[in-house]
């Protein structure tokens, strides 16, 4: 496997990987394909377009964010482990929580962190609905990270309540989501947030357009969010 395009692309980032780091990328490559055989984890396989569309796609948060200032992070809905596993490879100073309501990807989460030698990272099975519920895990975490394919309000109600006053919440999204992220204000705000960076750019090397979407805590949650599994995606605030 030639990652000479994988370290280029981090270059452009800012991002210099050790070897043991890059060994870290290669390892979580080959379990990604080996378990993908038995469940769907990607649709992506070819190895420059895993590195490319799942590992730096999820290392493009440092455009918007200082890594090293962030201790706590939960992904929402993190599927096969992105963006979390590899902001956790880069930084592994950050203590990582990914949360996900499917029990096999949680199994598949957990040998990855155990073939890879990965500290302080801790997998949940469930709803995030359950968990923002939870005082261990309320506003407790100075970052939440989603790629979720979820609407913004819907998302913003999962994940804010995870994000601690002061902290933020970073939405993945692709680049033409302005009509999303426009709609999402009301509900961003309910939930003690506001949009402070909309960062709009091409994937290096590529012709994809994403956007981050940042949103800044400013507020405490109120109690009753989110509502009771289920509502948040039937009735977006």
């Amino acid at each position: 496997m030639d990652n000479s395009k994988f370290i280029k692309e981090l270059d452009t980032l800012g991002i210099h990987l050790s070897d043991i780091q890059q060994e870290q990328f290669d390892r979580y490559y080959e379990l990604l394909i080996e378990w993908n055989r038995v469940m769907n984890l990607t649709g992506i396989t070819a190895y420059e377009e895993v590195n490319l569309k799942h590992f730096t796609d999820s290392l493009t948060i440092v455009r918007i964010n200082d890594m090293k200032n962030v201790s706590t992070l939960i992904d929402i809905g993190t599927g096969a482990g992105f963006p979390g596993i590899p902001i956790k490879i880069a930084f592994p100073h950050i203590k990582v929580v990914l949360l996900d309501s499917l029990n096999k990807r949680i199994k598949f989460l957990n040998e990855v962190v155990e073939k890879l030698n990965l500290d302080n990272v801790e997998t949940l099975h469930g709803r995030a609905e359950d968990y923002a519920k939870k005082a261990e895990y309320r506003e407790q975490f100075d970052m939440c990270v989603s790629r979720a394919v979820a609407n913004l309000s819907t998302l913003g109600e999962y994940c804010i309540p995870f994000v601690k006053k002061g902290g933020c919440f970073v939405s993945y999204k692709s680049a033409d989501s302005d009509e999303e992220i426009y709609q999402s204000e009301k509900a961003i705000s309910i939930l003690g947030g506001k949009i402070s960076k909309i960062d709009k750019f091409m994937l290096p090397g590529s012709d994809m357009g994403r956007a981050l979407v940042v949103i800044e805590k400013d507020k405490n949650t109120p109690q009753k969010y989110p509502r009771k599994a289920g509502v948040p995606s039937k009735e977006p605030l």
